[in-house]
């Protein structure tokens, strides 16, 4: 580990806060998805992968019921929150970035778990760049709380379960209607593979995905355009495919297949009729990229990348000006393909590129930037890592 490692990071400001060392460190990753989006909360199909990327929980196990957390700035500063009684927790307390960890407590004493800790977070997942930050912080906080209540590290049965309890923190506690997608990345996901998720029947897959091996690269942009899902429409699209889902007479629109795309379309008002065809066609573009991992044709995934920002932009509405424009410049500049990716309305774009032709086509994102008059972006290659575990 370097010095800059976060689990580095958060045992030195433990130290440094509590003046012992801590008992344990846990880490998870943030999160690439390759294609799937949205379609998470519609019982569908969803293909992410971990980044290298993690926040880390450093932590020290407390005699009472008493939860205090820090969190590790990249200034280098330490935000100390107001230390909370596990027991007496209610959904909407804490504010800002507190809410998360104290929302895994809040889950976490649902489940008997409600043992005090002191929790020191730091973290090199960039925030508000659709990359899963608020996942990681979640499944970090959740194996530190677990563990220092002397529970045995996850198998993988188990780390889907604790990937459902971070989203009920997020979802219940903190008020944000994010699917699964997210936390069951950042638990789950292996080395080298991403995970094909069936979030209906919870059937997970680890498709190997070795982009250097085939010269290929997944390059993230991250637009620096900051998203919030608690901000955005996000909530709005949620709640017009389960409206739409309700007028089809189904659980969800998994049930929609392509062929009765049509017929579907035809039944439903005009709001919600790009909504549906998004979410149909995503879910089987998400099985055509699978099928095409599986053969080892991972530059044939480029077309496939293509349609799904095209569809997040023009049927779901997702989209933001930054992330077309980092999208467009990277398809002109010689992309296999690139798509907006995360829940959208800002954060990051990614690109299937040749390692060949990588840095030209950062250089020509970049221009495009600074020709538009915007900030620079943030470029760097996503590589498939492992998932939440202790450091």
């Amino acid at each position: 580990m370097t010095a800059a490692d976060p689990a580095v990071l958060a045992a030195e400001a433990f130290h440094a806060t509590h003046g012992r060392t801590p008992d344990g460190v846990w880490s998870a990753p943030g999160r690439v998805n390759l294609i799937g989006e949205h379609t998470d909360y519609n019982d569908g199909f969803v293909l992410p992968f971990a980044l290298p990327h993690r926040i880390a929980a450093a932590g020290a196990a407390r005699d009472d019921q008493v939860l205090t957390v820090s969190t590790l700035g990249s200034d280098g500063r330490l935000q100390q929150a107001d230390p909370v009684t596990i027991p007496g927790l209610r959904p909407g307390e804490g504010t800002g970035w507190s809410a998360y960890p104290i929302g895994v407590a809040w889950v976490l004493h649902q489940q008997g778990v409600d043992r005090g800790a002191d929790l020191v977070l730091a973290g090199d997942v960039p925030t508000g760049a659709g990359l899963s930050s608020s996942a990681a912080l979640e499944c970090a906080v959740a194996l530190a709380l677990l563990g220092l209540a002397g529970h045995a590290d996850p198998d993988s049965s188990r780390r889907a379960e604790i990937a459902k309890w971070a989203q009920r923190a997020e979802n219940e506690f903190v008020g944000v209607p994010t699917g699964v997608l997210d936390q069951t990345a950042s638990m789950c996901c292996v080395s080298g593979h991403a995970l094909f998720l069936d979030v209906r029947s919870g059937d997970a897959e680890q498709v190997p995905f070795d982009a250097a091996a085939a010269g290929l690269r997944v390059l993230v942009i991250d637009t620096r355009a900051k998203h919030a899902h608690s901000e955005s429409g996000y909530g709005d699209r949620r709640r017009g495919t389960e409206r739409a889902a309700d007028l089809l007479g189904v659980k969800a629109l998994r049930d929609i297949g392509p062929r009765g795309l049509a017929a579907a379309e035809h039944t439903l008002p005009e709001p919600l009729r790009p909504l549906v065809r998004h979410v149909v066609t995503e879910n089987q573009r998400v099985l055509e990229v699978v099928e095409l991992l599986r053969a080892g044709q991972l530059a044939e995934v480029g077309p496939l990348l293509d349609t799904s920002h095209d569809s997040l932009r023009d049927d779901y509405q997702v989209s933001s000006p930054e992330l077309d424009l980092a999208v467009d410049a990277a398809r002109q500049a010689g992309a296999l393909g690139a798509r907006m990716t995360g829940g959208g309305f800002g954060g990051s774009a990614i690109a299937l590129v040749r390692e060949a032709d990588r840095e030209e086509i950062e250089a020509a994102v970049r221009a495009r930037f600074e020709h538009a008059g915007l900030r620079a972006p943030r470029m760097f290659v996503a590589v498939p890592s492992a998932g939440a575990g202790r450091a």
